[in-house]
Order: C-alpha cells, then structure tokens, then sequence
C-alpha cells in the first residue's frame, strides 16, 4: 500500500532498507558493496564445488555445518541493513551493513554508494546524522558491549565517543555537539562472562566536553531509542525490564540441581546463539534446511529481542498487520518537568517529523499520528525494524 501524498519515509524491513516518496514511489535499496560480496562468494563457491561433492564430501559438509553454513547456497548469505539516516540533501541516505563477514558505514546518494568504512573488528547499527555533517553509529564488540562513534560524512575522523562496559545504542542528535541515546550497564562474572545488563537509561552527551547527563531512567523499565523535538520534549519507548537471572524457587532446587549441566550448557549455547543473530542475522544451527530458513524469514531482532511474528499473528484475532511486541512497549512523551504521557501502544520503532507529527511502526505497519493525536496507517510490511522520515 502506498504512503498517501506528502509523507516520504525510509524503513527497515527483515534487513532490507525500502524508500517511498510523497508520491508514493516505492523501491528497495540495494548495497552495490554487500552484493558484490555476495558475487564474490558464489565464484569462490562454484570454483571449489568439486570439493564438496564425491571423497572430500564429507569432511566440507562438516566444516560448513559447523559454521551454521552446511549446504546453502551462497546467495542466500544474509546481508542486512542494520541502521538508517537521513543525509542534508534530498535523496542521500546513510546506512550501517552487516554480513557474516564484515560490517560497514555506506552514503548512498542519487543512486550511488559510496563505502565510508568496513572492518571485521565489530558490527555497525543505528545511523544519525548530525547537524555538523556528521554520522552518529553504534559500534557493537564481540564481548558483548557496545559503544557509539562518530565520523565525518565523508568517512572522515572516526572515534568512538562513549566507553565503559556498557551496552550504548540508539544515538540521536540535538545539536551539533550533543548526542542522547540510551545505555545499560553490563553485568559480568569474575571471569569476565557477560550474564546479563541494567536496565536502559536515555543519557545524554556533551561530545566536546564529555559531560554526561541522565535525561530518564526506571529501575523498572528499559527506555529505548530517545529522539528529542526542536522544544526539548523527550519521546522514547517504554518497555517492562526483565531481568535473565531468575528467582529462586526452594522446591526445585533439587531438579535445578541435577540439570544444572545440562542448563548451563544450553544457556552458553543460547548467548552465543544471540550474538550470532545480532550480528549476521542468523542461528547458529543449520539443522532443519528450507524450513529452518523459512523459520529464519519470520523472526527478527528488536532491541535485544528476538520476535517471532507468526506467533504475534496468531494471537490478534486475524489484524492483518498485528503489532509485533506486546502493549507494554509505550510511546512516551516527556516534558520539561518529567511528566509522562503514553502516546501509543505495541510500538518498535518511532520517528519525529518536521511538522511535529510522529511516523511509528508496530513491526507489520506504518502509521502517521498527527499532532492533534489522528492516527492514519500509511503502509503494511513484514518485519520493520525501524522507520525514517525523510
């Protein structure tokens, strides 16, 4: 369904970045860089065939299997977009790239793309662009942490602007020198096993001085992907926290006890497992073949979580574009003094529009709220991650 004339918008959806004009001219964006790759692989793989067929057979399905490639054909490797921006002229968009291999920062701009960087040292997401020409990302570590950087729009001058064991996300500008975004504090064995995090506060950073300033938190709540008006109101989402460490239940200490093993090694298994989704899009078992990839197709990770959205769909008595997360996840409004409003209900992801209205996504549709609280749904998808008024 097309967006209905005035409203261009940029979303993400199951990785693919789709741009629609006031017009309600659509087209999916293509990474020149990431489907390259992609050619790349699939000559390598059709001049080593031999090897995966007759004696060798067996010992090249076994490293495949064990790289969660098994036989699959490489031009079903994910190559995702995991992070979009608007750019200072019409038509130029930023985006962050993740394949199993490599991540990057990419400007694409009246169809061209142009590579910013790419490394293999860490996955880049969540895109902003600043008013001081420059892009705002978060960088995410193999331990777990995560902090945000900054670079020239030209690929210029990166460095990463936050530290700490924390996991920093979601980064917004308010000024030429000021970030807001949300944080959460690591929590970590004496090993220095990652086992859990705080719940996420909006903090914002003064990049020059290095001042930080908390602007909301709830030690009951994580407060997600804060975005600031031109009057300095707050707008952000409001989840319930969930702790991963459990409560203790005295009558099952003996079970928990002889199934502590097992538990411990599935729990290791199931971390690993979600930073190989966070960072390729993709389990790390290759058991089940087509249908485990049809599987795939039908998940996606929001905030940290992994959504199943045919679950979603079966229980919302037949909405043909039924919220994806449960309504506890809450647009929030706050002012000035701190005071609250809870704006909209079962919301992924949300953007501010120069009018003052608000473009919001429940991961199947798109929806306007105009500034006098009138909703209108602007288009159906499958899986969007995250939405940009253009």
């Amino acid at each position: 369904m097309p967006v209905e004339q005035g409203q261009a918008v940029a979303y993400l959806a199951a990785g693919k970045l789709h741009v629609q004009d006031g017009n309600g001219t659509a087209q999916i964006v293509e990474s020149q860089f990431g489907q390259s790759m992609r050619r790349r692989m699939l000559e390598l793989h059709q001049r080593y065939e031999w090897k995966t067929a007759g004696r060798g057979a067996q010992f090249m399905r076994g490293g495949g299997a064990l790289w969660g490639m098994g036989d699959r054909d490489p031009a079903e490797i994910p190559i995702r977009i995991t992070g979009v921006t608007r750019g200072s002229r019409s038509g130029e968009l930023f985006y962050a790239l993740t394949t199993p291999e490599v991540g990057g920062l990419f400007r694409v701009r009246d169809g061209v793309e142009q590579r910013l960087f790419h490394t293999n040292d860490y996955r880049v997401s969540d895109t902003a662009y600043g008013l001081g020409d420059r892009i705002a990302c978060v960088c995410n570590h193999r331990n777990g942490s995560s902090t945000i950087a900054v670079i020239g729009a030209d690929g210029s001058g990166m460095a990463e602007v936050t530290q700490g064991d924390t996991q920093d996300e979601s980064p917004t500008w308010t000024s030429a020198n000021e970030i807001v975004y949300q944080s959460a504090g690591m929590a970590r064995t004496p090993g220095g096993y990652a086992v859990g995090r705080g719940p996420f506060a909006i903090q914002k950073l003064d990049i020059e001085g290095g001042q930080v300033t908390t602007l909301a938190q709830d030690p009951h709540f994580d407060l997600l992907g804060p975005k600031v008006a031109a009057d300095g109101t707050l707008y952000y989402i409001r989840r319930p926290y969930q702790t991963l460490t459990p409560k203790m239940n005295p009558l099952r200490v003996a079970l928990d006890f002889v199934l502590l093993p097992f538990r411990l090694l599935y729990a290791i298994f199931q971390y690993i497992n979600f930073f190989s989704m966070r960072y390729t899009g993709k389990t790390l078992t290759a058991a089940g073949g087509t249908a485990q990839r049809e599987a795939d197709v039908r998940q996606m990770m929001i905030w940290g979580n992994l959504i199943n959205a045919q679950k979603a769909a079966r229980e919302t008595n037949g909405d043909d574009a039924p919220a994806l997360v449960p309504k506890t996840w809450e647009l929030v409004k706050q002012d000035a003094s701190g005071a609250t409003e809870v704006l909209e209900r079962g919301v992924v992801h949300f953007d501010l529009c120069p009018d003052g209205s608000l473009l919001y996504s429940n991961g199947s549709a798109l929806f306007l709220r105009q500034a006098n609280g009138k909703t209108e749904r602007l288009l159906k998808d499958s899986l969007i991650q995250q939405v940009v008024a253009l």
